[in-house]
């Protein structure tokens, strides 16, 4: 079974909270829900959320010293929501470490735009970290994607390949095994506004199949209903 990205999501008002989580999982991610801070503190060592939707004001703990606890010890993308609308609130909650800030009442297409811009965001970073060290580069058997050059070499011979083709190569091959829905692919690659389908995602697949049917160690796969992942086979 292919492993979703998770999100908590941390509201003491329920009905909320599973309208958020119903949102989120139709864009599939997978969700869990409490309604305090100290469940939030026990749920980010349990649920090891990708993402944390954190509303301010919570029984006991409250959002801030949630927010506060979880920076101290690990680097999670927190977007907090609070019915507090001044600059002082959204200063206080951005100083703190969160990644974003939303106004209650917030549009439910609005929040899932910046779930996907913020969990990308931090996609990015790792990427970036990740191609540092590589050089922009990635290298399997019968393989070589050049980032810094735009080059790609299959079984040692040349591959002419079109930017967006090569960019969805290496963003696959530097995660691999790694799951991507193709909304995700289309917010990485292709930018979360661009305004076409996920078809697009399906057509630069089959190119790239075509071009490099894959070999005993890899393939590029197809996750039913999910999307896509290089896999490695050995």
């Amino acid at each position: 079974m292919a492993e979703k990205q998770r999100i908590l999501i941390v509201d003491d008002d329920e009905s909320i909270a599973e309208l958020i989580s119903l949102y989120l999982t139709k864009e599939c991610y997978e969700t869990m829900m409490v309604g305090d801070g100290e469940e939030a503190l026990k749920a980010v060592k349990e649920f090891n959320p990708d993402l944390i939707l954190l509303d301010l004001m919570l029984p006991g703990i409250d959002g801030y010293q949630v927010c506060r606890e979880v920076r101290q010890k690990q680097d999670i993308p927190i977007i907090m929501l609070s019915a507090k609308g001044e600059v002082f609130d959204k200063v206080l909650g951005l100083e703190l470490g969160a990644d974003d800030y939303m106004i209650k009442p917030f549009d439910s297409k609005e929040l899932v735009a910046r779930v996907k811009a913020v969990l990308r965001r931090y996609a990015g970073k790792k990427n970036s970290a990740a191609a540092t060290e590589k050089g922009d580069h990635v290298e399997y058997k019968d393989l070589s994607v050049n980032l810094t050059n735009y080059s790609v070499k299959f079984k040692g011979a040349q591959v002419d390949m079109p930017p967006k083709e090569l960019e969805l190569l290496y963003f696959l091959a530097s995660s691999p095994n790694q799951v991507f829905t193709r909304e995700q692919l289309l917010d990485n690659i292709w930018g979360y506004e661009y305004l076409g389908d996920t078809r697009t995602v399906d057509v630069h697949v089959k190119r790239l199949r075509e071009k490099l049917p894959g070999n005993d160690e890899w393939i590029i796969a197809t996750v039913w209903g999910i999307g896509y992942k290089f896999e490695v086979l050995k």
